[in-house]
């Protein structure tokens, strides 16, 4: 997939239309909607899945019964977006579809089955974190998403609802909900359908092992009683108990009585060429024949406003809210877009102590400009919240991630994340004697945004899990919080990997990258998922490593990708031939 297409900073191009030509944007409006309806009525949102069977991403399939490809994702993923930034005052959303007993019908079969084997993955690993996107929204901005399930819900379809804090199920007696995917397409549950119904619905596992192989799903009171769903409500009663529902989350919310004016997210002023994509403080140069994309991230030219109302002020162009919104759409163009381009460089430029200003403003911690409070605090934690879960992206994202940390850098708090992230990182020690000898030496500064506010999927943070076991390297590391240090003391403390000098410089970070580009990219990608979530085990590195591990292989497999496989022999009525050998 490659070609150029220039994003107008003042209409962006709808999903479909960006991707006739070759290029799949991830920006969108709800003016430009063709599957969702959202509406809006204090303190409760509704969300509605209308599916239009023409509206598909590529050309080969229609998404009949409110089945969903990854355009129609895109447009859930910016809806949840929005109501946080630009509807605080919505305490509730209740997730509902538009078709008479549909639901939704999951991911969309004949798009799988004809779309190649890296589309696949991609499409899980975004709508994963969709689906997370949701929950993160229940438990952090004081929206609870309710799932108002009118009809049948069954693969995708379910697992959209077992995103939701609640779900509601019409008690129809044709309603039910499933996870098919097994018995039907010889693939799993991709996005987290398998994990969300043990570890977050507390399903037994007898009864999970048998849900998951009853294509015709469950419904009714043992839907209830095995725990797939919250409640059954009869359809006499339907309209009016999703109703109260939402009042009652609503009410329950911990969203600030005084959260009411949101921010709109205008169209991103980006420009997207063969080889560079750029937005206002983001660029990428794209190399081609290497193989690489150096990422270089800049600092804002002047000091954090003095508080969050002023902030505010600034709407979307607040640099941490602008930065975050380029460095979110730059990452999905280059995992969709850009699949040969396997290793990602980054830099960054300007003041660290301007980048920590503005840390300070967010986190509000003591010595900062203005503490967040009032009417805009809910904006210091909606910014804070998006840089985690962009961050998160950049964790699960299958590039080889190296940082290069050089004079005029500012690789300082929730810029430093970005080298702690990196698989490995080069700090130069002193100067570029023949470009800038009497340029300041390069220096990293672990700041308050590195001590909690950013954690990864394994809930630790970067520096946790760098320093994992080693209780002493992580004290003397945070004990060196807010100074600048330079190559010779970040590589002593850890917080580096390596430290050439001029000479040596260039050679080392040459062998680096020519030496990722000579492996495996399969093998790198196996290896990187394994070291970057060192420690505790979550939900969500569950869900993301076992996507990376054997979603990744089933999708391969012949019994079910194969030319007589069930993905392709699924609807025309003969059976799938499976390789019977257990491997």
């Amino acid at each position: 997939m490659t070609g150029s297409h220039a994003d107008r900073p003042d209409a962006p191009a709808s999903a479909g239309a960006a991707a006739q030509h070759g290029i799949v944007s991830f920006q969108t409006e709800p003016a430009a909607y063709r599957h969702w309806h959202l509406s809006i009525e204090p303190p409760v949102a509704t969300l509605t899945m209308d599916v239009a069977e023409d509206g598909g991403l590529r050309d080969g399939y229609e998404l009949k019964l409110n089945s969903y490809d990854l355009g129609v994702d895109i447009e859930l993923y910016d809806a949840v977006q929005r109501l946080r930034f630009e509807h605080p005052e919505v305490r509730a959303v209740v997730l509902t579809s538009a078709k008479d007993k549909i639901f939704c019908a999951g991911a969309n079969i004949r798009m799988l089955a004809a779309a190649p084997h890296p589309w696949k993955v991609n499409f899980c690993k975004f709508t994963n974190e969709t689906r997370n996107g949701i929950e993160d929204a229940t438990g952090h901005s004081g929206q609870t998403w309710i799932a108002a399930v009118n009809g049948a819900a069954s693969g995708g379809g379910y697992e959209l609802a077992l995103a939701c804090e609640h779900i509601m199920l019409i008690d129809d007696r044709s309603s039910t909900v499933s996870l098919p995917e097994l018995p039907l397409l010889a693939v799993l549950p991709g996005t987290g359908g398998l994990t969300r119904v043990t570890d977050k619905r507390h399903v037994r596992r007898d009864l999970a092992d048998y849900f998951a192989t009853r294509p015709e799903g469950i419904g009714g009171r043992k839907a209830v009683a095995w725990r797939l769903v919250d409640e059954v409500v009869p359809r006499p009663h339907w309209e009016q108990a999703v109703a109260e529902r939402a009042a009652e989350m609503a009410a329950r919310s911990g969203q600030p009585a005084d959260a009411r004016a949101g921010i709109a997210l205008t169209p991103l002023a980006k420009q997207r060429d063969p080889g560079r994509i750029s937005y206002p403080h983001v660029a990428a140069d794209l190399d081609r024949s290497a193989g690489t994309v150096t990422i270089t991230v800049t600092a804002p030219g002047g000091p954090a406003p003095p508080d969050m109302a002023a902030a505010r002020e600034q709407g979307d162009q607040f640099w941490p809210l602008a930065v975050t919104r380029a460095l979110d759409d730059l990452i999905l163009d280059l995992r969709t877009n850009e699949l040969e381009l396997g290793t990602w460089i980054f830099k960054t430029a300007g003041d660290p102590d301007v980048v920590l200003g503005y840390d300070r403003l967010l986190l509000g911690s003591p010595g900062s400009p203005g503490s967040p409070g009032g009417s805009a605090g809910w904006l210091a934690a909606e910014i804070t919240g998006y840089l985690k879960r962009t961050l998160k992206r950049l964790d699960v994202t299958s590039r080889s991630l190296l940082a290069l940390i050089e004079p005029g850098s500012c690789f300082a708090g929730s810029l430093l994340e970005l080298a702690l992230a990196a698989d490995r990182s080069y700090m130069l020690t002193g100067v570029f004697e023949d470009i800038d000898p009497d340029a300041e030496p390069a220096a990293v500064t672990v700041g308050d945004m590195n001590l909690g506010p950013l954690p990864m999927g394994n809930g630790l943070t970067r520096l946790q899990a760098r320093y994992l076991g080693d209780e002493p390297g992580y004290a003397a590391a945070t004990g060196q919080a807010g100074k600048p240090l330079e190559a010779a003391d970040a590589e002593r403390l850890g917080l580096v990997t390596f430290a050439p000098d001029d000479i040596d410089w260039d050679e080392e970070v040459r062998i680096a990258i020519e030496e990722r580009a000579s492996f495996s990219p399969d093998a790198l990608t196996g290896l990187e998922a394994n070291y970057r979530f060192a420690g505790p085990e979550t939900m969500e590195t569950k869900i993301f490593g076992r996507l990376t591990a054997w979603q990744n292989w089933i999708f391969n497999r012949p019994s079910a990708s194969g030319p007589d496989g069930a993905l392709r022999r699924f609807g025309t009525g003969q059976r799938a031939a499976f390789d019977r050998k257990r491997v």
